[in-house]
């Protein structure tokens, strides 16, 4: 037998070495994860070409992953820094590293990075297209676009952000309804100039069928670009966001009749008493796509800080049922992050997509919790470093002032509560003043 696509694959009963492979890491049956695949509501990114890839699986019962957004500026050209940051990317256990490269010839670093990374690729052919063309927006035509998808997915791109909702429809709604940040999606408000400035449909949509074949041939899972998503909060679960959702959720049945995997990009800002009905109304509308959010951020006053407004945002929204949480690092709305930036944002992403996990029940999701919990029972550090999402961090904050007695920390030193609890149900008697 044979198939296309993960979903063609699931679809016919036929189990693929990705899927066992996602099925191994999430401790479950892989009959189990089967029928999640060919439904749609798991995603499988995995091009044909990338073979250095370990498969991760995205959707319902699985557990949380993030991914990490990195690439070349024209103001920051430095192809070694980049590298640096795949590499601490992988080492703390990121499923998803997006190239957004947007300067000059990136097919270069996006190989390499092919090449080397284990975790699943992504990118966004359109910031591509200008530096990949060689023309300005101007001068694009529908098949030039269509050329940058092709060149991506003979790469070995695992997943594409494609901005097809923004179509004439949703256009009309952002503009009938006013916003005060209008497009802040990169992608977006190019295809946005584009529309205005040639007075033809998005590409993206018009030929959406082609974009299909492409992808079905490397079998590259769609990720279906929110061009309209809230920029500010003031903007959030307005007519344009909803109206580009609803085109969507149309757009996802389309790619899975042609047996191509699908996950649909979520908002950007939103205050926290309105992200579990988004979820809920995506999911609703994409017929149970995954869904993958970048934050949302839950205030836009937080500069500098906004990994962790975006980890307030991912926690309330993975909880709530989004799969996919795209980092945020401190240097957002300010510059390209560097690699202490992408460290934080990493991290902060982590503890948002595992909290939720525990919200959500996910199997095993609290054995680690457990454990860590058992270590500091028994004051046994080393044994808590172990357990830590950061060892090095939690490690040299604990060495930077050392407490007198290994068996507490400086904060508490011997009147630890711990310790207390420990000596008095161990008979012993609780003693400071006459101790030396």
């Amino acid at each position: 037998m044979s198939y296309q696509t993960q979903m063609d694959a699931a679809k016919q009963g036929i189990v693929t070495p990705q899927m066992e492979t996602v099925a191994k890491k999430e401790g479950m049956d892989v009959q189990k994860l089967l029928p999640f695949v060919a439904k749609g509501q798991v995603a499988i990114p995995a091009n044909k070409n990338h073979t250095s890839l370990s498969a991760e699986g995205i959707g319902t019962g699985l557990k949380t992953k993030i991914n990490v957004n990195l690439g070349i500026s024209g103001d920051c050209k430095n192809y070694d820094v980049e590298m640096e940051k795949v590499d601490l990317a992988l080492r703390f256990g990121a499923e998803a590293i997006m190239d957004l490269s947007n300067y000059g010839k990136t097919n270069t670093f996006r190989r390499q990075l092919i090449a080397k990374s284990p975790a699943m690729i992504g990118t966004v052919p359109m910031y591509d297209a200008i530096g990949y063309l060689e023309k300005d927006l101007l001068e694009i035509t529908a098949q030039d676009f269509l050329r940058v998808v092709r060149a991506h997915a003979e790469e070995g791109v695992d997943f594409m952000t494609i901005h097809a909702g923004i179509n004439r429809r949703a256009v009309e709604a952002f503009r009938r309804e006013g916003r005060k940040m209008n497009i802040v999606s990169r992608g977006g408000s190019l295809l946005f100039a584009w529309m205005e400035m040639t007075g033809n449909e998005n590409p993206f949509f018009e030929y959406y069928d082609d974009v299909l074949d492409i992808l079905r041939e490397f079998d590259v899972t769609i990720s279906l670009g929110d061009a309209l998503r809230p920029g500010c909060i003031a903007d959030s679960t307005d007519a344009g966001q909803i109206a580009e959702l609803i085109e969507l959720g149309n757009l996802t049945k389309r790619a899975w009749e042609k047996d191509v995997q699908v996950m649909v990009e979520g908002p950007g800002h939103m205050a926290m008493n309105e992200i579990a009905a988004n979820m809920t109304l995506q999911k609703r509308l994409c017929h149970g796509a995954p869904f993958y959010v970048l934050g949302p951020l839950v205030t836009d006053i937080a500069p500098g800080y906004d990994h962790i407004t975006s980890a307030i945002g991912g926690a309330i929204a993975a909880a709530s049922g989004a799969d996919f949480l795209c980092y945020v690092t401190p240097a957002e709305h300010l510059r390209l992050p560097d690699v202490n930036d992408v460290k934080e944002g990493i991290i902060a992403s982590k503890i948002a997509a595992h909290a939720a996990d525990i919200a959500k029940g996910i199997p095993g999701a609290r054995d680690i919790d457990d454990k860590m919990s058992q270590a500091r029972h028994k004051v046994d550090w080393d044994e808590m470093f172990r357990y830590a999402i950061d060892p090095d961090k939690a490690r040299a904050y604990y060495e930077s002032t050392p407490p007198s007695e290994r068996h507490t920390c400086s904060m508490c030193g011997k009147m630890c509560a711990v310790r207390t609890t420990n000596l008095i149900l161990e008979g012993k008697k609780v003693e400071f003043c006459s101790e030396k």
